[in-house]
């Protein structure tokens, strides 16, 4: 079976994709540099007879091309990148090396070496602020920050590859807001459901900038890794754009509200000025994921904040069982 390569293997989305990859029978080549991905989060699959992961930095000089010509994978799914838009402002030039021009790199490669599939993690950023929700990948893009700009121009790139190789078919994947298991709450760029579920953990008090009316699409990661897996076997031509998303808003005081209600405790918000710059509204259209992928988000708001809940209350449930052989051995 071709080996499919994943960038940012050891990152939150990237090492839930790899587990559900092996766990769909794939063999999975794993790509990371460690700069925000952490080993740990590869445990469950480290000794997997399906997987290998290479230490390695994609911005390296002739990394990228003695990669792909050597191990010549089916299909790619691109996940390594700069994901924070206020790093991306204060490093412009670390963004556009890390989020477009690595992206073009590695495009350029995979279609010269064969790889029929290219599958690239791009974002909802690239829509801006627009206020026509829900947004379908057909609104032009807009976006605000660094950061959005070298996402869309990646899905430019990928446009004008897929155009010029016939034989290469990429899909970029909007991604909305993202949470769940191994997202770094440490991190000031974490996404708000960390951030609160760290503050709730250690009964402290949660800030929420604005008034708490502000919306968004919340997915859960293991939604996002299933689309993923379905965007590298979806019988796609050409360059696709697919919005990943559940196509539902739910306030930062609702979702504060859930997470109290799983935790079993009351803890007010602290309400702080607006951050200039902020989008108070956003909620994307699912319709072409399930067109084109047949993908919808399993997971509604409570059912994908338990497993990130969970740990500080009872063992996490496994995800992905099948990607752990030895537990099955364990069990049987």
């Amino acid at each position: 079976m071709p080996t499919v390569l994943v960038t940012g293997a050891a990152g939150f989305i990237g090492s839930h994709s790899v587990e559900r990859l092996l766990a769909q029978g794939q063999t999975v080549l794993g790509v990371d540099n460690f700069r925000t991905g952490r080993a740990e989060n590869l445990s469950a699959v480290a000794t997997h007879p399906n997987f290998r992961l290479i230490r390695g930095d994609l911005l390296e000089q002739g990394f990228i091309p003695r990669l792909m010509a050597a191990e010549k994978p089916g299909a790619v799914l691109h996940l390594a990148a700069l994901v924070s838009v206020p790093e991306s402002i204060a490093q412009p030039d670390l963004n556009r090396r890390l989020n477009f021009e690595v992206t073009r790199d590695l495009a350029r490669a995979a279609a010269r070496e064969g790889t029929h599939r290219f599958v690239f993690a791009s974002s909802a950023a690239v829509y801006g602020a627009n206020p026509r929700l829900p947004l379908t990948e057909g609104e032009p893009g807009a976006p605000l920050s660094p950061y959005g700009e070298a996402k869309l121009a990646g899905e430019r790139l990928l446009a004008d590859l897929t155009a010029a190789h016939p034989g290469f078919t990429a899909s970029a994947l909007r991604y909305f807001n993202v949470y769940g298991p191994r997202q770094d709450p440490g991190s000031p760029y974490s996404g708000v459901i960390s951030l609160f579920a760290a503050a709730l953990r250690a009964g402290q008090t949660p800030t929420i900038f604005g008034d708490g009316w502000q919306t968004r699409d919340f997915v859960a990661v293991a939604d996002v890794a299933h689309a993923n897996c379905l965007a590298l076997a979806a019988p796609l031509h050409g360059m696709s754009v697919i919005n990943v998303c559940r196509g539902r808003a739910d306030s930062l005081r609702s979702l504060l509200r859930e997470m109290n209600a799983l935790l079993e405790c009351e803890i007010a918000p602290h309400f702080a000025p607006a951050r200039a710059g902020d989008i108070i509204h956003s909620l994307g259209s699912p319709d072409r994921a399930a067109a084109l992928l047949g993908f919808c988000a399993d997971l509604d708001l409570r059912a994908g904040l338990r497993p990130l809940l969970a740990p500080w209350r009872q063992p996490s449930p496994d995800p992905y069982p099948s990607a752990r052989p030895d537990r099955q051995r364990a069990d049987g």
